[in-house]
């Protein structure tokens, strides 16, 4: 079988095992999210925390629970690392340096999963299955619980109140999250992955050093790793490395399960909102965009260029073999169209084009599927541009499931849009300005300048990829890129809730004959075409300096 035939299958039955699960899941989280009752387990997690779930909360509200949360989280892990050397189970590893512990606990918090560290050489069983396994499940329940809240914004009327956080949160993640990761976890142990509590193991000499393997609770953390979005790997190599990710199976699995969540969050959109065919029409958005950004990362990887492609079947610098271009390419583009981060392959050294195709992923916003809930709020909020943009054309006020786009409205989608380019755009110039900075790219020119503009690009969204060619493990950079994830994070949060409140205060406007249907294709190609456009405004510029020129030179 070619290597390119063996890549489109792959997609195929990706294809299907994600149509598969679409209606059922979909359906499931919307009744999850709208349901009155509470498990017992539910029950005790309120009485611990001492929140009462049935009290519906207004915007303002809903926003202190998410940020008093999240704050919470961020300390908890940044003193559970700098207490490591005396905590059981550290494995001899030394507690980690404020900056570095910064840094890892503004990643993991903010769904981002950044590491600055080699896992298998720092963090001991107690830091990663008690701190950053419980983040990954509780900051990917915090993204859904706020895309929740502003489907809530479009679907109530007259009333400012978008439900419960601490109820979503918690039903996010005991109902949602935990069984599935389980079900996943168990499926990536029969793949081959390992789940132990095991030491450091030394396995002999291996070209004139003693090379040593660590074991660990990996296809538990794997499993929610890929499914909330998350993407920070046990070791190092992340899903480059056998003990997460052995084989062309467990792939396959690893990349179902970052997209699954995302692409069936569009049925629960639907279902919650009372129309189906919406949610349908952002499914098809985010399909589109996810389909057409895979076969342009194939067709740049397997483009053949010499006898060495020719021998190798294309790109496989960087590229695990078990896996081949086209389980690589798969996984690069599902990894960056999402908020999960996680790599099977290294993406610095993919074609000058295909680091482009990875990077412009992330600049999109993350939105096709996106991540858990922010993927959805923030296609959401590219609809509402969108519907802006229609009305302007035919001079009307816009409308959007049966809400009027006004001042208000348009102003917070804006201050959505513009925050993270900001942060990227001004945090890159200011690395590239100052002289210490620079000195942490391993290339020059072009490359050089991506491997920066990729960091900052990964930190703001909330991805967590590296480029893998840059030393970030330094105070500018842990410390800058900290900041990146935290602002990158909460404050489009703050702006989401802030509409969806004010969707949530408005009286339904009926339909009439010059209400645009964005239930058509039509408003999906408009959405997409506004999409590419606002994004490439943004950041061409930026890309024709780093990836684009290196691209056209090779």
């Amino acid at each position: 079988m070619s290597p390119v035939l063996a890549g489109v299958l792959q997609l195929l039955a990706l294809v299907v095992a994600l149509g598969l699960a679409y209606r059922p899941l979909g359906d499931y989280m919307a009744a999850v999210y709208s349901s009155k009752k509470h498990l017992r387990v539910e029950k005790w997690v309120y009485k611990a925390i001492g929140a009462n779930p049935d009290t519906e909360m207004r915007w303002p509200a809903y926003l202190r629970g998410v940020l008093a949360f999240s704050a919470v989280s961020v300390l908890f892990l940044y003193l559970l690392q700098r207490f490591q050397g005396s905590l059981p189970g550290s494995l001899g590893f030394a507690s980690i340096d404020p900056d570095q512990a910064f840094n890892t606990a503004a990643s993991f918090v903010a769904n981002t999963n950044w590491q600055s560290y080699y896992g298998e050489q720092a963090m001991g069983h107690v830091v990663q299955t008690g701190g950053l396994a419980v983040q990954n499940f509780v900051s990917a329940a915090v993204g859904i619980a706020v895309a929740v809240a502003l489907v809530r914004g479009f679907a109530r009327s007259r009333t400012g109140e978008l439900g419960n956080f601490w109820s979503d949160l918690v039903r996010g993640t005991i109902r949602i999250l935990l069984p599935i990761a389980v079900i996943g976890a168990i499926l990536l142990v029969a793949c081959g992955a390992i789940q132990n509590f095991s030491g450091i193991h030394g396995v002999g000499q291996f070209m004139g050093g003693s090379q040593q393997w660590n074991g660990g609770a990996v296809a538990s953390q794997e499993a929610i790793k890929e499914l909330g979005t998350n993407g920070g790997g046990y070791f190092n190599a992340n899903s480059a490395h056998p003990f997460e990710n052995p084989n062309g199976l467990s792939n396959l699995l690893e990349i179902f399960l970052i997209l699954v969540i995302p692409f069936a969050l569009t049925r629960t959109f639907g279902r919650m909102v009372g129309s189906l065919k919406q949610g349908y029409a952002i499914l098809a958005t985010m399909g589109v965009i996810w389909l057409g950004f895979t076969a342009l990362m194939m067709w740049t990887e397997f483009a053949h260029h010499g006898p060495a492609f020719d021998i190798a079947g294309g790109a496989m610098e960087g590229k695990e073999t078990r896996f081949g271009i086209g389980g690589s390419s798969i996984f690069a583009v599902a990894t960056t169209l999402t908020s999960t981060g996680a790599v099977n392959s290294f993406h610095s050294s993919f074609t000058g084009f295909g680091g482009g195709i990875t990077m412009l992923g992330m600049q999109l916003g993350e939105i096709a599927p996106g991540g858990t809930g922010s993927g959805l709020y923030g296609m959401l909020i590219m609809a509402i541009i969108a519907v802006f943009i229609a009305g302007l054309m035919v001079g009307r006020t816009p409308e959007y499931l049966g809400k009027k786009i006004g001042t208000r409205e348009i102003k917070l989608a804006a201050c959505y849009i513009l925050i993270t380019p900001a942060l990227v755009l001004c945090f890159t110039a200011a690395a590239m300005a100052l002289p210490t900075p620079v000195n942490s790219m391993t290339n020059s020119g072009a490359h050089g300048f991506s491997e920066i503009l990729y960091a900052y690009t990964s930190g703001a969204n909330n991805n967590g990829s590296a480029f893998a060619g840059l030393n970030a493990d330094t105070q500018w950079f842990n410390t800058t890129i900290g900041l990146a994830m935290l602002l990158g994070r909460f404050l489009p949060m703050v702006f989401v809730l802030a509409l969806a409140g004010s969707l949530a205060e408005q009286k339904p406007v009926p339909a009439t004959v010059g209400t645009l249907g964005t239930h058509k294709p039509l408003f999906t190609g408009l959405l997409v075409g506004t999409i590419l456009i606002v994004t490439g405004l943004t950041f061409f510029p930026a890309l024709a300096l780093g990836p684009l020129a290196e691209g056209l030179a090779s």
